[in-house]
């Protein structure tokens, strides 16, 4: 009797930390890696990022001149005059051949604010890409957490199933020498079928908080996918001051760059919209020469003698004012003075959203410490109420409906302890991530 009873005790106290070998366990800093590199949510945005160097390239580009060269081949049929001043029937055919350069000398410093422009708006992208990593980061922290306290929740159903299957047993031995009653069996067995549902539903969580995580790592299969275990006890016992963490949280954050670089950029749409009412001068040049022949009695000379006395070269200069354009320039002009203060309020809704993520990160480590403090005191009443009803069982003065109350509360009260701790360390580390490191433990 009392070797049973040391049993479960020892089995109500014992927090299972371990499982069957896995063919492969991830640390939390192995998934953000790879789903960093691997997630198609931030390939899309690294597209995007292309897109913006490639534009700026473009920008650049625009400085050079452009070159075009042009060869034509005509045909004409019909009704022409002749040699001898009359009209008849004649084919003609000639050809042409064309080089020419055009290059902008002035075009109100379009180029020039289209370069810093494109520049901004890389520098943008790049911030964004940063940000959707960070996004990532955060799901696929949130994620593996979830995993955790569905593992907890696993085991402590496990070690629900174990104590009661042996109680199970132990009554079966009972009722077999008189001792106890069938009705007390089959409570038991009652108790042991909700303990066998319990497992299933936290086995069946357990596997699609796997596959939620093996998601956003785009991984073919979650089959053998795991997480690893993080070692509660240092953090568990690290002291916690919020103030210290508040009060060196790094407010330059990818996504409040994005937004400042946005409204920056601005200034330069603004100066392209005027640019647009001042005039533009071009320089073009070029070369060209033809080939003429037809059938109306005039004899023409040979095609590379043609080529050679037709040859001409030209330069020139064109300087196109804008007077009147149907308002045009001056509504874009507008539009861009609303896109900027448009601009400067998603600034200021970007700053307000960050302090509002960081006073709730720190809300939530507050509580997850209290949370932390409680479970402890908690999982100590519930030993000491457990060895008493456990004695008290034994003893016949209480039923086992009172005993297998007592031992759910201990287990219930051990596996919030745990889940406790992984919240304070989750929360920890949303902060230390606020303050710049590195997410992971």
């Amino acid at each position: 009797m009392k070797k049973f009873a040391s049993t479960i005790i020892f089995s109500a106290v014992l927090m299972t930390t371990t499982a069957t070998a896995q063919t492969c366990e991830w640390t939390l800093q192995e998934c953000t890696n790879y789903a960093v590199e691997n997630n198609l949510s931030v390939k899309r945005t690294e597209d995007n990022l292309h897109r913006q160097e490639i534009q700026l390239n473009t920008a650049k580009n625009a400085y050079l001149p452009s070159v075009n060269a042009s060869v034509d081949q005509n045909f004409s049929f019909g009704r022409g005059l002749t040699a001898d001043n009359t009209y008849s029937n004649t084919n003609t055919r000639s050809t042409s051949f064309n080089l020419g350069a055009s290059v902008n000398l002035f075009n109100g410093f379009q180029p020039k604010n289209n370069v810093e422009l494109s520049k901004l708006n890389l520098a943008a992208s790049t911030a964004d890409l940063e940000k959707a990593k960070n996004d990532i980061r955060l799901q696929v922290a949130q994620a593996y957490v979830e995993i955790l306290y569905n593992m907890e929740i696993e085991d402590v159903a496990r070690r629900q199933i174990e104590i009661d299957s042996a109680q199970v047993a132990r009554l079966e031995a009972f009722v077999a020498n008189g001792k106890a009653s069938e009705a007390e069996l089959s409570q038991q067995k009652a108790s042991l079928a909700n303990s066998n549902l319990t497992y299933t539903q936290a086995v069946n969580n357990r596997k699609l908080a796997l596959l939620n995580l093996s998601q956003l790592l785009e991984l073919p299969s979650a089959g053998d996918f795991t997480i690893q275990r993080p070692d509660t006890f240092s953090i568990e016992n690290e002291e916690l001051s919020i103030e210290n963490y508040q009060s060196t949280i790094n407010y330059d954050r990818p996504e409040i760059k994005a937004e400042e670089i946005r409204l920056e950029s601005t200034e330069y749409s603004l100066r392209i919209a005027k640019g647009q009412a001042l005039p533009s001068l071009n320089l073009s040049a070029g070369m060209g020469t033809n080939y003429y022949n037809s059938s109306n009695g005039f004899k023409a000379e040979s095609f590379g003698k043609q080529l050679d006395n037709n040859f001409s070269q030209y330069i020139g200069l064109n300087l196109n004012i804008p007077i009147f354009n149907r308002f045009q320039v001056r509504n874009n002009i507008r539009d861009v003075k609303i896109q900027r203060e448009s601009q400067q309020h998603s600034l200021e809704l970007a700053r307000k959203n960050l302090y509002k993520e960081v006073q709730q990160a720190s809300l939530n480590a507050e509580n997850a410490n209290a949370k932390v403090v409680a479970a402890r005191e908690a999982v100590r009443n519930a030993e000491t109420a457990f060895r008493l009803a456990q004695a008290k069982y034994e003893n016949g003065k209480s039923t086992i409906t009172e005993f297998n109350e007592s031992k759910n509360t201990l287990l219930k009260s051990q596996s919030d302890l745990t889940q406790a701790v992984y919240q304070r360390m989750y929360s920890i580390m949303i902060l230390k991530w606020y303050q710049g490191e590195e997410m992971g433990w």
